[in-house]
Parts: C-alpha cells; structure tokens; sequence
C-alpha cells in the first residue's frame, strides 16, 4: 500500500497532507453518458418537470463545489472555474464537466463529481417517463498540472 497516498505505513486510511507541494494552475475534464430512449429524448423540451439539462447544469457546478464535502479524502479546493456541457445524442445526453483551480492539489474529483450529479439530475427530472434510462461512461478525460503532469485520456483497445 506504499503507492497509495491515502493510506499511512500502518494501512490505515488518511487525508494526504499537500501542504509542502506548490500551488500550480490545475484543469481537469469529465465525462458522463445518459442512455434514454428516443421516446424520452423527444419529451425533453415538454418536460412537465422543466428544462433537465438547464437543471443538471447548475445541479453540477453546485456539486463541484460541494465535492470535499461528499468525498472523504478530498480537500477542499478553491475552484477558479466549472462548467457542465450537456450535449443532445440521438440515444442519449453527454454531460462533461471542466474544471480549473489554482491550488496544491488536481481538480479531478471535482469534475467527475460534477458529471455524476448532473447525470443524476437528468435521470432525476426524467425518469417518469422511463426507468431503464441508464447513466454510463464515467470517466476522466484529461487533467493538466501538477507533479504527475498531464493526463489525456487515450480510448480503450
């Protein structure tokens, strides 16, 4: 477990202490896919519930800032930037998130918090008209800065 910074020498967990590392500018992207069906997609803009992707929006930006606060291990992070996209598919809606902070730790948890809320939030506000409406594919897309460098997501082979 020595390669594993949220752990101590005794293999219990613990909050890793980034208060020697400097602060940097630091991005990460995220990643969410909702599946629904065609007949979901079309009731979209008649959603007696209103506007889903307008909610999952805002429902993501406010996660992100929450994220310490649903993530154990997390630090608290001032967020210089977050933004949730959320992009109409023929059998679904895309959510990526993006991230931005100047800190001593990554933004990564944030913009994947960010995405799992948002999709939640789209299910949330759809759902009565179907329950098998499946949220996937979350992931991290990229992240830039810090002392791991940069990280940009290759597909899967």
């Amino acid at each position: 477990m020595s390669k594993l910074s949220h752990y101590d020498a005794s293999g219990e967990a613990r909050m890793v202490d980034v208060g020697g590392k400097q602060e940097t500018r630091r991005t990460a992207r995220a990643h969410a896919f909702v599946r629904m069906s065609p007949e979901v997609m079309q009731a979209l803009p008649s959603n007696p519930k209103g506007d889903p992707l307008a909610v999952a929006k805002v429902a993501g930006i406010l996660a992100a800032k929450r994220t310490a606060e649903l993530i154990p291990m997390c630090h608290s992070l001032p967020l210089a930037f977050i933004n949730v996209d959320t992009i109409i598919e023929p059998d679904g809606i895309r959510v990526i998130a993006m991230a931005a902070t100047s800190a001593q730790t990554g933004v990564e948890m944030e913009a994947l918090t960010a995405v799992s809320v948002a999709a939640l939030t789209i299910y949330d506000m759809t759902k009565a008209l179907d329950k098998r409406i499946e949220i996937q594919d979350i992931w991290l897309l990229e992240k830039t800065g810090g002392k791991s460098g940069d990280f940009h997501r290759e597909p899967y082979k």
